[in-house]
């Protein structure tokens, strides 16, 4: 199958309202040309949404959708079932199967049905693995024996395998390592037809040819890489901004000059009354100007309250234009964290790390080390055994991994915050506010809803169940629910909590992190955001369990 050069995707008027009657996405309309489009915009503009319709996993209320080819999509998660292996994923386990067939003696139709023209679909698929780091040789190995980011790129793999026309990639960054990272890139600068890919990952957006936003209900498509668009819009804003200024001052002009004018309309009248009164005009003459004077006045204020409405319009029209950064502010409670206080201690087979006081480390390493595992035996205070894969008690990922040698954790605190990977300590079934108090059961509702306004979950937001948020309103409330927490965590453990963040979602993490008084372990692949948290220590794990302080 060949890709056609000109593929493109083109959406007039695209609208989708729910079952439960909420609008997710109102007159869209665009048009993603052939070549390598980022799409951005916040968490809960539809970016996601989008892309199923695109898919055709999602139906459209209004409008259509026109695709010129064959369209592959990767979602953000990736459903997989136990027994899927590498060539499932990469969506030739039916070929791989009758190839071995035939090399068997079974010469069935089906068999030769199965694989058409794709005799080199082995040589193919190896090519396409040895890119990430895998060969044919992997083909029946089961998903869950490797890593999340080692299962992303065999996906992704597996769309470049299939050659569609067009491709749709959700957040393909997520758990990707360094390396991995690397890699995708280096897929991606070669991709053909056409690709659309939702990402948070400065890296990648910046090897887009184009830039797309989806903004309150609006596609604009930018012709540049990510660093370009952002720019640009930071140019347009400046602009906004100081239209908005100007336009204010203009209304302060014209009300102070309406102001004026009724002031002296005012003495006018207060003259022509006392000269009334004095008589000093034929009484004629007096009505004749008094007529003439209310005409005259009432045309000026005509004049006057056209000039204020039209300052207004103007600053209205301004003011659209400019976009409200609404940041995360919120003053959180002291978590007693003392300078000499032990927190957590991390361990190899050599040595160990004591965090003590407020200090703040990072945890890194490539993807299928034990990160995680790590994280977890710190958290729930397990003891792992050598070669032990997780915890028992938590369920088994695609990606569970051992922990080599004597690597371990000891918790020195019982007031600790666990954000792991997929925001999973929050229950679907009840509300924003009452999952925030199940974790400060003795503070006031009221008190717990001026804090998550702090936390831009304000109004009706707070009372909806926390299964029907947005991912970046779920990031938010689980954040929440650590940070005001009572008694407030004396240790935060975060497990790369920048998957499926906007840009301004991290940028609102990192305001919230930065007002935490206490210590922190943080799990990252996003090395900007890292940079911003004032880490105090950096702890590299190994494929031998070896824990290394890194500058």
């Amino acid at each position: 199958m060949s890709t056609p050069k000109n593929s493109s995707i083109t959406l007039s008027d695209v609208g989708l309202t729910w079952p439960d009657g909420s609008t997710a996405l109102v007159g869209i309309t665009g048009t993603f040309g052939g070549g390598r489009t980022g799409l951005v915009g916040t968490n809960g503009s539809g970016k996601s949404t989008l892309l199923r319709i695109i898919a055709g996993q999602l139906t459209p209320t209004t409008g259509r959708v026109i695709a010129s080819g064959d369209v592959d999509y990767l979602p953000q998660t990736l459903t997989l079932g136990t027994a899927a292996t590498v060539a499932g994923l990469l969506g030739i386990a039916d070929k791989v199967a009758a190839l071995r067939a035939i090399e068997n003696g079974d010469v069935s139709e089906r068999h030769f049905d199965a694989i058409g023209d794709d005799w080199d679909v082995e040589t193919r698929a190896d090519d396409a693995l040895r890119h990430i780091g895998l060969t044919a040789a992997d083909l029946h190995r089961r998903v869950d024996e490797l890593s999340g980011g080692e299962t992303m790129l065999v996906a992704i793999a597996g769309l470049r395998l299939r050659r569609a026309s067009i491709t749709l990639l959700d957040e393909p960054t997520n758990n990707l390592d360094r390396d991995a990272r690397a890699r995708l890139a280096e897929m991606l600068r070669s991709w053909p037809g056409t690709l659309v890919v939702v990402s948070h990952d400065t890296a990648i957006l910046e090897i887009m040819d184009d830039t797309a936003e989806l903004h309150f209900g609006r596609l604009t498509v930018f012709g540049g890489p990510y660093s370009e668009w952002r720019a640009h819009l930071d140019q347009e804003q400046a602009a906004a901004v100081q239209a908005a200024r100007s336009a204010e001052q203009v209304v302060k002009t014209e009300k102070r000059q309406r102001i004026e004018a009724e002031t002296k309309l005012a003495h006018r009248s207060t003259k022509a009354r006392t000269d009334y009164l004095n008589k000093r005009m034929p009484k004629i003459v007096m009505n004749g100007k008094k007529s003439k004077a209310q005409v005259s006045a009432g045309k000026l204020r005509t004049e006057l309250d056209h000039k204020v409405k039209s300052a207004q319009s103007a600053l209205d029209t301004a003011d659209a234009r400019v976009r409200e950064e609404v940041r995360i502010h919120v003053d959180l409670r002291d978590p007693d964290v003392a300078n000499g206080r032990r927190i957590a201690e991390l361990y190899d087979g050599d040595r160990s790390f004591v965090l003590q006081g407020p200090e703040r480390i990072a945890l890194v390493g490539p993807n299928g080390v034990g990160k995680t595992t790590l994280l977890e035996a710190l958290v729930y205070g397990a003891e792992l055994q050598p070669g032990q894969h997780r915890l028992p008690d938590r369920d088994r990922l695609p990606g569970s991994t051992r922990l080599p040698g004597r690597t371990g954790a000891v918790l020195l605190t019982d007031r600790v915050g666990y954000l792991p990977q997929r925001l999973d300590g929050l229950d679907d079934t009840r509300t924003v506010l009452e999952n925030v108090q199940s974790a400060a059961p003795s503070v006031a509702a009221g008190i717990i809803r001026n804090q998550l306004a702090r936390f831009l979950l304000r109004g009706a937001t707070v009372e909806r169940l926390v299964g029907s948020l947005s991912g970046g309103e779920r990031f938010r409330v689980a954040v929440a629910r650590l940070l005001l927490a009572d008694p407030p965590p004396q240790l935060l453990v975060l497990d790369e909590p920048t998957n499926n963040l906007d840009l301004r979602s991290i940028d609102q993490l990192v305001d919230a992190l930065r007002a935490y008084g206490g210590a922190l372990i943080v799990v990252s692949h996003d090395d900007a955001f890292l940079a911003r948290l004032g880490l105090t220590t950096t702890l590299a794990l190994d494929r031998s369990g070896g824990l290394t302080e890194s500058v």
